[in-house]
């Protein structure tokens, strides 16, 4: 049994892209209040570059052995298997943390979601994010005033991004891939956190190439009381990653421009960002290592900021009303 001065045993099943991001942020947190415990992938090649990078990570055997030896379980593995893992989890009288969506398939998440109670969170790192905690301290101090639109764009050059290429086999696949799933969630859950739920949802998404994922969307809906614009696209930019969001009011506007700079339009019409804003590379880690915090808070069964299951199944069923086939609405 941990002690209240001991880290949080972490385990992280899944060692692509987030479960190293993950494994980084703890590693590189001087006193952090939590250690890992354990890291599994079921791939040999995953398993011999933790071991290589990271020596003093135990990779263990299967993802059994990560519950066994965890307190807390990260799952960072594709989508079609978090449930299991997170099951398993929980069976097994651990927490979980896991990334996003909760499942392929809507009726399991929203049977795991009743049955879960308060012992799992999903990693959405807006919870933490310092352009976040900017723009909601702006909002408050009435810099946009009473709120009239917001207005959410996201665009990329390639999908998936060339930093994901090893993961195309299930990212640009339509059941569990798509720039949806994978960076518009994102943007939905911080609507919902800062403005209120999701509703009145019209939608349209382009699947022009056969067994990919969509190419285009967009959608209209609320977010609490306020109107709510979307588009995303796949090419006619340069960028690899480009996204606002974009809150304007009878006082004002502010932003959050490409993950993490926090900006406010000026009497000239111009956004200027934050003295302390911080390009994504540099915010990202401080991020995760807020979340390791609520992480622990999760954990101990005590009042913490992160994403709730129910948020982030609020997030999924929007999210899957957008990619439904013909176009959607939902109330």
């Amino acid at each position: 049994m941990r002690t209240p001065t001991e880290p949080l045993a972490l385990g992280i099943i899944g060692a692509g892209i987030m479960g190293e991001r993950m494994l980084s942020a703890v590693l590189g947190q001087e006193g952090a209040p939590v250690r890992v415990a354990a890291l599994w992938d079921p791939s040999p090649s995953a398993r011999g570059r933790i071991a290589a990078a990271f020596p003093s990570v135990p990779v263990v055997a299967d993802a059994a052995a990560v519950v066994a030896a965890s307190d807390c379980v990260y799952v960072a593995s594709p989508p079609a298997s978090h449930l299991g893992h997170a099951r398993a989890a929980l069976a097994a009288g651990r927490s979980v943390f896991c990334e996003k969506p909760l499942a392929v398939d809507l009726a399991e998440a929203r049977a795991f979601v009743a049955e879960a109670g308060g012992r799992g969170a999903v990693n959405f790192p807006f919870a933490s994010s310092l352009g976040v905690a900017a723009l909601t301290r702006w909002i408050a101090e009435g810099a946009v005033g009473a709120p009239r639109q917001l207005t959410i764009e996201v665009a990329f050059a390639l999908w998936p991004r060339p930093w994901q290429a090893d993961a195309a086999a299930w990212l640009d696949a339509p059941q569990e891939g798509g720039f949806t799933r994978e960076v518009v969630s994102h943007f939905l859950f911080l609507s919902r956190r800062l403005l209120g739920p999701l509703r009145g949802l019209a939608a349209r998404a382009e699947f022009p190439e056969p067994g990919r994922s969509e190419r285009a969307i967009e959608a209209a809906f609320r977010a609490g009381d306020v109107p709510v614009v979307l588009r995303g696209r796949v090419g006619g930019t340069p960028h690899d990653d480009h996204n606002t969001w974009t809150l304007e009011g009878e006082a004002g506007a502010v932003r959050l421009r490409d993950w993490a700079i926090a900006e406010r339009r000026g009497p000239d019409g111009r956004f200027e960002a934050a003295p302390d804003a911080m390009p994504n590379e540099r915010a990202r880690p401080i991020a995760l290592r807020r979340q390791l915090e609520g992480v622990v808070r999760m954990n101990a069964g005590e009042a913490h900021h992160l994403a709730t299951l129910a948020e982030a199944l609020e997030v999924q069923e929007v999210v899957e009303a957008i990619l439904a086939p013909g176009g959607s609405a939902r109330g």
